[in-house]
């Protein structure tokens, strides 16, 4: 489902973030990425979508193809096309309701009747457990609450593939269970590729299919949750997990 081929970013033209990335992702899979903060978690994410433009390399996700150093603004189009982001700080649009942030992209983007948008949007909203706030603007939502329309906003385009940007790091310590019992009822439908950057790794350990470790800008380690954070062999991801344990 995701391929990403020698993919390096550079910013300002000396500060290298990621350094020959490489690795493949298969439909259904739900990949963690863990890491130290400045390791380019967040960069490999955004490069998925490019929101984020890789300085060189590819990223293929389903059947679209985009080389760094050669594409167009219509393959980049297309590209976003096949995966939907779950950002850090909600993103919602302030001055809409839980259910007209869920239907804005399916009415303008997808150009869906709007009876055929709600009924989507309200179907979603009740899978995250938000249908009782619908009508409820941002500024009268949780943190947690606006993550969980975020979560049902990604959804509604059926994307082939689901990114989340560290979905709990702006949420006081009480919601953030809320979110994260959200995403692991996703995982267990099993119904869309998921990756996932994560501070919590008791919460990767458990819904996790496979765990990538950063460090430095590159894939340091790779392999199932059981291996990585249970028998740790890279002696970065054992320091790294023994000082996010404390």
């Amino acid at each position: 489902m995701v391929e990403v081929k020698n993919l390096f970013k550079t910013f300002d033209g000396q500060t290298e973030v990621l350094k020959d990335i490489n690795v493949h992702i298969k439909k259904n899979e739900i990949v963690a990425i863990l890491g130290p903060s400045g390791t380019g978690k967040s960069t490999l994410l955004r490069c998925l979508n490019y929101l984020c433009v890789p300085t060189k390399g590819t990223v293929r996700v389903g059947d679209i193809t985009v080389d760094a150093e050669n594409h167009t603004k219509q393959q980049v189009r297309d590209l976003r096309r096949q995966s939907a982001m779950v950002f850090q700080s909600y993103n919602l649009f302030k001055n809409k309701t839980a259910k007209e942030n869920v239907m804005e992209a399916l009415v303008t983007v997808q150009r869906k009747p709007k009876a055929e948008a709600e009924e989507i949007a309200l179907r979603l909203l009740d899978k995250v457990g938000m249908l009782e706030r619908k009508d409820f603007y941002p500024a009268k939502m949780s943190g947690g609450q606006q993550q969980r329309v975020g979560i049902a906003r990604a959804l509604a385009v059926s994307p082939n593939v689901l990114l989340f940007d560290e979905p709990t790091s702006a949420l006081d310590p009480e919601l953030v269970g809320e979110v994260l019992n959200t995403i692991r009822q996703l995982a267990e439908e099993d119904t869309t590729t998921m990756i996932l950057v994560t501070h919590e790794i008791r919460f990767a350990r458990n819904v996790a299919s496979r765990i990538l470790f950063m460090d430095e800008g590159r894939i340091a380690a790779d392999g199932k949750p059981e291996d990585i954070i249970d028998h740790p062999e890279n002696p970065r991801l054992r320091q790294f997990l023994n000082f996010v344990s404390k």
